[in-house]
């Protein structure tokens, strides 16, 4: 084994020591683990106290394999059908989400100078609650029975559908820009994640019965090639990887899902935790200060934003104010999928702070979040 080898090694074997630290300090503490692993990557990107040399482009790919893990799993979490009757169930919730949450950053963006594409990436940004991050909490909290968590899931459904027609859009744009190939890329996209989710009605079953096996190596190996393989085929027509699992993750069920959740989520978890590592690896800290204030309005507004959709949906479904409350401060986090919008902007090199603003942004929101989850519901708070 060479030099290389071993410091490479060293290294990888010291970053994953310390993201195991850091995941021991958050669950201790109730928290989730997403700011800790951003402020880790920040801390060895360039321009941190120690920068790393030797895995950066191993962390690179294993961020991208996150992404992909992430979305499967969120995929796995819901067949064609639940997403089709989440969506009827609470369409006006929805649509109210998307107005009140994707117009601070679309607005954020054209006020900086940045232009349409740019500021469209940074409404979805601000759009998306982090499905990952509200899992976690309540499950530490033990809230998953709360009555309001049906409606959040609801909202939560109608948001996955919704990224997984917008990915392939903004992916198609950012490849071919507002030429009409980019848009003939976008309307095929559309077209194509439309088709396969109304497939999956159709061939979940027949899919899970395929790749099922009793032997756990063979599933293991059967499902993670499936993902894969979906991820591979959607990036090679101009299709975001991640939409590809999120599409592989929907077309199975039963057997060979409940398999993929036990064999996958430790898998998922290493490598998401290494995108969040990534993410911060790749921004400069020194690129951070300018986008600070930017980054902590859009917060103040997105929480502000996300309790209103919480605490007027649940209203109309005739939830008390305690509910009300939990259900409006249960939205307000934002995670893995805004930082992966975020690191889809930065692989198309625009030209603009991006990447830095969506990290300070979530960063904030994951530290207030989990907080407001804890106490939200604990005194009937009314909104001004």
């Amino acid at each position: 084994m060479g030099h290389d080898s071993a410091v490479a090694l060293l290294e990888l074997g010291a970053i994953v020591l310390v993201l195991a630290a850091l995941a021991r300090v958050a669950g201790r503490a109730g928290s989730s683990a997403v700011p800790l692993y951003l402020l880790a990557g920040l801390a060895v990107g360039e321009g941190g106290v120690l920068p790393l040399v030797t895995t950066r482009s191993f962390v690179a790919f294993g961020a991208e394999l996150g992404v992909i893990l992430l979305l499967f799993m969120l995929g796995l979490e819901y067949s064609a059908r639940e997403l089709l009757d989440g969506v009827r169930s609470t369409p006006l919730a929805g649509a109210v989400d998307l107005g009140l949450n994707a117009t601070p950053g679309i607005v954020a963006g054209l006020a900086l100078g940045w232009g349409a594409l740019p500021a469209v990436l940074l409404g979805g940004i601000t759009y998306l609650t982090s499905s990952g991050i509200v899992a976690k909490v309540l499950r530490d909290l033990g809230r998953e029975r709360d009555p309001e968590v049906g409606l959040v899931v609801s909202i939560l459904l109608i948001e996955d559908l919704s990224m997984a027609i917008y990915l392939p859009i903004m992916g198609a744009l950012l490849a071919g820009g507002l030429a009409v190939a980019g848009l003939l890329w976008a309307g095929l996209a559309i077209v194509a994640v439309v088709g396969l989710l109304a497939l999956a009605l159709h061939l979940e079953l027949g899919i899970s019965r395929l790749l099922f096996s009793r032997n756990d190596e063979a599933l293991l190996l059967s499902i993670l090639g499936f993902a894969l393989l979906l991820a591979g085929l959607a990036a090679s027509v101009n299709v975001s990887a991640a939409v590809g699992a999120l599409v592989a993750g929907i077309l199975l069920s039963g057997p060979a899902e409940r398999g993929a959740r036990a064999l996958l989520s430790p898998l998922r978890d290493l490598f998401a935790a290494i995108f969040f590592f990534f993410i911060g690896l790749s921004v400069d800290p020194a690129t951070i200060l300018p986008v600070l204030w930017a980054a902590v309005l859009l917060a103040v507004a997105g929480s502000v934003t996300k309790f209103w959709t919480g605490w007027w949906s649940s209203g109309r479904a005739g939830l008390d104010r305690a509910a009300r409350a939990r259900a409006g401060a249960t939205l307000i986090p934002r995670g893995e999928i805004s930082l992966a919008i975020a690191a889809l902007a930065t692989s198309a090199d625009l030209d603009v702070p991006l990447a830095p603003l969506a990290v300070t942004y979530v960063l904030v929101l994951s530290l207030i979040a989990p907080v407001a989850i804890r106490f939200a519901g604990r005194q009937e708070v009314v909104p001004a």
